[in-house]
């Protein structure tokens, strides 16, 4: 017999089980069976879409209680992800996608460069990589952290994202349920194999003092935090000369001077060798909102 999910069953094994079944109807070998199954599910879609348009009509129209509860509801994942499904969610995207861009900059900013959104077309995010992170040998390790993670969290239903200043598109996010289609061709996103970067918040002792470093062990990763006029900027705590730490190095104005092969590295041009070597420091982004975070 069939079975089930619980009442109390989370969105996540919600959409376990959606895909589950979903691969199951895909197995059919009777293509009228599976065309029929795959136009009961776009009917079901397309009434509960019609039902939450009506909902979210009535919502808009109470003026202040019903924007508390438009706000309310953007906030919860599992709604979230369902007005996103049918085009019901009352931010757009390019205003959510900006508002992604905001949450990075000040980090991509303190390694002397910026991100700027070029254009949304299709869907799709443009993107360009400005100042020191074009064409930085650490761009693509920067993007897939800080910049895309900001991106699935707040534009979860964004199509795919074109960025220039690398050397690879990235598209196709493991959306959850943000691109159920409308269409009889029911198909879930594919999860990616490649775990999400992890943001680690920073105890207040491991900011260093202004113009000084601090080395920070996070596992089995060493980091080193640089204070530059204020600005925060965090390196993998390995030399890209000689392999050794950096935290007992000597920091002078943006340069962090090597204590083993004295090679320096201009923190702020995102860890690029000072005297012209093709050598550059490991970036890690780092936010200041309200405490201090790092992404490994």
């Amino acid at each position: 017999m069939p079975t089930h999910p619980p009442d109390t069953a989370n969105p996540a094994d919600l959409l376990e089980r959606v895909q589950a079944l979903t691969e199951r109807v895909d197995e059919l070998p009777d293509p009228r069976a599976r065309q029929l199954a795959q136009e009961l599910v776009a009917g079901v879609i397309a009434m509960y879409g019609d039902g939450l348009a009506r909902i979210m009509e009535v919502i808009a129209g109470s003026r202040e209680a019903g924007a508390t509860i438009l706000d309310q509801l953007s906030q919860d994942g599992a709604v979230a992800s369902l007005l996103l499904i049918h085009d019901l969610y009352p931010i757009s995207l390019e205003e959510r996608v900006l508002e992604a861009l905001d949450t990075v900059r000040p980090y991509m900013e303190s390694h002397g460069g910026n991100v700027e959104l070029v254009e949304l077309r299709d869907g799709v995010a443009h993107l360009a990589l400005q100042g020191s992170c074009n064409g930085c040998a650490a761009s693509r390790a920067t993007l897939e952290t800080a910049i895309e993670q900001a991106l699935e969290e707040h534009a979860p239903d964004l199509a795919g994202l074109e960025v220039e200043g690398v050397t690879e598109t990235t598209t196709g996010f493991s959306l959850p349920m943000a691109q159920a289609p409308s269409t009889p061709a029911f198909e879930l996103p594919v999860v990616r194999a490649d775990p999400p970067p992890r943001w680690v918040d920073l105890s207040a002792a491991a900011r260093p003092s202004p113009g000084r470093v601090s080395e920070v062990r996070i596992g089995s990763e060493t980091l080193v935090l640089a204070d530059i006029d204020g600005s925060l900027l965090a390196y993998v705590d390995e030399c890209a000369s000689c392999g050794e730490p950096l935290g007992a190095g000597q920091l002078a104005g943006g340069l962090l001077r090597c204590p083993s092969c004295e090679v320096e590295f201009d923190l702020p041009r995102a860890g690029r060798a000072a005297g012209g070597e093709p050598l550059q420091l490991r970036p890690v982004p780092l936010l200041q909102d309200g405490g201090l975070r790092v992404a490994l």
